[in-house]
């Protein structure tokens, strides 16, 4: 999967008489499509270990709340760049 990316960076980055393939919207879209993997891919595991630290003592619950949020902030930083490049 890898060896394909240069080819698609070529494809998306390619400039046309009309102007580049991947427009400032586009380029959101991406990236909080791909902020929204990054934070599936860490609460993953952060979810699982925060329910068995809960379920080995109650009093972790604060702490494994706010570590299973923490990646959440993630998305968030994403939406700012909407934002920003409409």
């Amino acid at each position: 999967m890898l060896e394909v990316a240069p080819e698609l960076a070529n494809v998306v980055l390619q400039e046309s008489s009309s102007g580049p393939a991947l427009n400032n919207r586009g380029a959101a879209a991406l990236a909080v499509g791909l902020a929204a993997v990054g934070v599936g891919y860490a609460q993953r595991g952060i979810g699982s270990a925060a329910i068995g630290a809960i379920a080995e003592d109650d009093d972790l619950f604060i702490q494994g709340l706010v570590l299973t949020a923490l990646p959440e902030t993630l998305i968030i930083f994403a939406f700012v760049t909407i934002f920003l490049a409409a």
